[in-house]
């Protein structure tokens, strides 16, 4: 494989430093470039984020030294540095949308962390294992943006992944109804228990817009490419209660299903293990060779022990039985700043990469 210069847009924040640990050593992407807001900009890395650094290991040092540029002033000189761009801002969706449409007319491919493009219907919104095939719809959101190699391809919601990959290989069996009730860590909403004080010894049971995403964004991931568009699935129905819990990495969920046909225990543990997608079949580098890992313990997957699973980037259950109301019950796990952010876009980058989207 070639090997690509990139640049992190939205170098500062939490994501975009999780980026750059991820991508020091990736052996087939080279960061030329890192860009922040305006205020950041002229800085160096290492001073910019003064006071800011969320993880315990030094900046790698190949960065810290690097000066930063304006991610909006500064899109021409970045696009004539790079093949493609990661996007991690921290911006409302309206500006977001405009400087990812911006860099994709610049014929620059963004891979975003964003929010704001999940529902634009020609923007593929990917969980690599899963839905790799909708990168079909890329030539008619290039055609809509006259560009030839500009596109912008999203990841989900960092939550989803702590059930929807557990889903998505039962709905071989009729999945019909799903509840979720999600147990979120702070890294989500870019904190520190340093800087989020008021989640010690509490629970708050309310993040915003999290509900609205968990149970609208899988039946985009389950949707069909259609005329140049992605349609929406119309099932299975999934409700959500999200709570912010006081953890510093990964995202827990508790899962009830319920099916048409509803399959034995032993069916739905081999539709786990068994489970494979486009990365593994791939070997991308960022792939984990056993993508569901399953825990016949009754205590586990536990956070703190269980969320680095195949370096952070495998889905954890357990605790699988049948349920009274629903049909089965169980519990979910995801890294959610690994699988479910800056890791999962890498993987996403890894797959375009393979596909020939970057060429």
């Amino acid at each position: 494989m070639k090997t690509y210069n990139v640049a992190v847009i939205g170098a500062t924040g939490m994501v975009g430093q999780r980026f750059l640990l991820l991508l020091c050593s990736h052996p087939w992407f080279r960061v030329t470039a890192l860009a922040a807001s305006a205020r950041s900009a002229g800085k160096t890395y290492r001073e910019a984020v003064a006071g800011k650094w969320a993880f315990d290991c030094q900046i790698p040092a190949g960065y810290a030294d690097m000066t930063l540029y304006d991610a909006e002033r500064d899109a021409e000189k970045i696009a004539g540095k790079v093949d493609f761009v990661f996007c991690a801002v921290n911006l409302d969706k309206e500006q977001t949308k405009r400087l990812e449409e911006k860099y994709a007319r610049l014929e620059v491919p963004v891979v975003s962390n964003n929010s704001a493009h999940r529902f634009t219907p020609d923007v593929p919104m990917i969980i690599p294992e899963i839905n790799a095939d909708h990168l079909a719809v890329i030539p008619a959101q290039k055609k809509r943006l006259g560009t030839k190699r500009g596109f912008i391809a999203v990841k989900s919601n960092c939550s989803l992944q702590s059930y929807v990959p557990l889903l998505h290989p039962l709905k071989k069996f009729g999945l019909l109804r799903a509840a979720v009730c999600t147990y979120q860590a702070i890294s989500g909403a870019g904190k520190t228990f340093d800087t989020m004080p008021e989640i010690l010894d509490n629970v708050i049971p309310y993040i915003g817009g999290e509900e609205e995403k968990s149970e609208k964004e899988p039946l985009k991931i389950w949707g069909s490419v259609e005329n140049g568009e992605i349609r929406l699935a119309d099932a299975p129905v999934i409700t959500a209660q999200c709570f912010r819990v006081p953890v510093s990495d990964g995202h827990m969920a508790a899962v009830f299903a319920s099916f048409r046909d509803a399959p034995s225990e032993r069916e739905i543990l081999d539709a786990w293990v068994s489970f494979r997608g486009e990365p593994q079949l791939l070997v991308l580098p960022s792939a984990p060779a056993q993508f569901i890992r399953y825990f016949d313990q009754p205590d586990r997957p536990q956070t703190r022990l269980d969320r680095t699973e195949g370096n952070g980037m495998s889905i954890c259950a357990g605790r699988l039985r049948r349920d009274g109301l629903f049909d089965y019950k169980f519990v979910g796990l995801s890294h959610n700043t690994l699988r479910g952010a800056a890791g999962g876009a890498v993987l996403l980058a890894e797959l375009l990469a393979a596909k020939g989207f970057f060429d």
